[in-house]
């Protein structure tokens, strides 16, 4: 199980700064050429940065490396806007360093300069469908949707992946005699002729790596595209063809073909660890979560889903999933305090061990054993009882609407002492299909 930590510090900065990203490095045991995929560039994209979190989780690199920098623009992912401080992607030609992307656009620079870097991809949604006649005023050469780009047709002198037309037109070909899920998905080559035609992509990412000898492509598939799991599996598909170019091998864990095994990995946005004392499933968690006992500052949240990230506002955390909001938790305070031994709870009749932040499995019932805590069960009661414990309970005695999951099978279990809390243990109650 793995966990990205996002740690929230109230401050007031001089001035206003985008988040810092990661750059995640899948390296095979063989050598071999190295990709480097960039994402959420524009936060309104979000093939452009679903895809290679996707990657990044379900490929492995067998020979030669692939880095992944999944959201670039992490400020503008969370307010689903093209760029929160303007367009970053018009920034790589000149930026003044009070500008809130200067250390996020500085950075990526010098990794697209990094000698190892042998070839780029911006990965985007754009608008329409690419096609080089004009047909209405979705299909048309202004369009951005459906297409590889690129800067120009060549890098002269460059031998190892200079030839930018060439490459692209294989890819959109393979992609192209692959499955489509609708005919007019059809990908193209667009030439910008940047340098002589546009003096706005000039100032962009790809353009800046071309004219520092280094690769670079965008793939872009359609905003007119609405459905996420289309998209993602197109931008794979892209970025596979582009690895078979430059001789990188790898495995997934997944048949990319599958759109029904794709959507669902693609919507499980894993859990939510909280100051080490409990945790939350976001996959189908409810769209409120209130009374969550946190600190007053400083909650310390770690995830396993590399978009995730929270905004605290109007006194409740949101959690997101890249542009996605998943859930509104509103605080309780209390002081907190650690306890790290185990914690005996009867589960059908067996007695077992587990931890606070841990997730318990029950098919019929459970019991609290005696502790000196006080045990808080969110949605049971029983009258005169003060703590929770020590009683047997089944599903039906906790009521349906105290879930934290949509689905109806999950509840809280607090513990708490002398004014403090100490933890939550999550009860999943197994349908009986499981």
């Amino acid at each position: 199980m793995r966990f990205i930590v996002i740690c929230v510090i109230f401050f007031i900065p001089l001035f206003a700064a985008n988040k810092d990203f990661t750059l995640y490095k899948k390296e095979g045991n063989i050598k071999g050429n190295t990709l480097l995929i960039i994402g959420g560039i524009h936060g309104d994209e979000p093939g452009g940065y679903f895809a290679p979190a996707f990657l990044e989780k379900h490929y492995k690199i067998k020979k030669g490396n692939v880095w992944i920098v999944p959201n670039i623009n992490a400020d503008s992912i969370i307010a689903n806007k093209r760029g929160l401080y303007n367009d970053m992607n018009r920034k790589f030609s000149i930026i003044e360093k009070d500008d809130p992307d200067y250390l996020v656009v500085n950075k990526i620079k010098k990794i697209i300069l990094d000698k190892k870097v042998d070839l780029v991809l911006n990965l985007h949604d754009g608008h329409g469908f690419f096609r080089k006649n004009y047909e209405n005023a979705i299909f048309n050469p202004n369009a951005w949707g459906q297409a590889t780009i690129i800067d120009q047709e060549k890098i002269n002198g460059l031998e190892k992946f200079g030839n930018l037309d060439e490459i692209a037109t294989k890819v959109n070909n393979a992609l192209n005699n692959d499955k489509l899920f609708q005919d007019f998905h059809s990908f193209g080559v667009k030439n910008t002729e940047t340098k002589f035609k546009d003096e706005q992509m000039q100032l962009s990412l790809t353009f800046f790596a071309v004219t520092h000898n280094k690769p670079a492509f965008a793939i872009e598939t359609s905003k007119n595209i609405t459905d996420l799991a289309h998209k993602v599996i197109y931008q794979l598909k892209s970025i596979e063809e582009f690895m078979k170019v430059m001789n990188i091998e790898f495995e997934r864990d997944f048949d990319v073909n599958n759109y029904e095994e794709v959507s669902k990995k693609l919507f499980d946005f894993g859990k939510v660890r909280i100051n080490n004392n409990m945790i939350f499933d976001l996959s189908d968690i409810k769209k409120t979560t209130r009374f969550v006992p946190l600190k007053n500052d400083k909650n310390d949240f770690k995830f396993e889903h590399i978009l995730a990230d929270t905004k605290f506002i109007d006194n409740r955390y949101e959690i997101y999933i890249g542009n996605l909001k998943v859930s509104d938790f509103y605080p309780q305070i209390f002081p907190i305090a650690e306890y790290k031994k185990d914690i005996k709870i009867e589960v059908d009749g067996k007695i077992i061990n587990t931890k606070f932040a841990e997730e318990v499995n029950i098919k019929e019932n459970f019991k609290i054993l005696k502790t000196d805590f006080r045990v808080n069960i969110i949605g049971f009661s029983k009258t005169g009882v003060e703590s929770e414990d020590d009683i047997l309970v089944k599903k039906s005695d906790i009521l349906d609407n105290y879930s934290v999951d949509n689905g109806k099978t999950k509840y809280r279990v607090e513990f708490y002492k002398d004014g403090k809390f100490y933890g939550m243990i999550i009860l999943n109650f197994l349908k009986d299909d499981i």
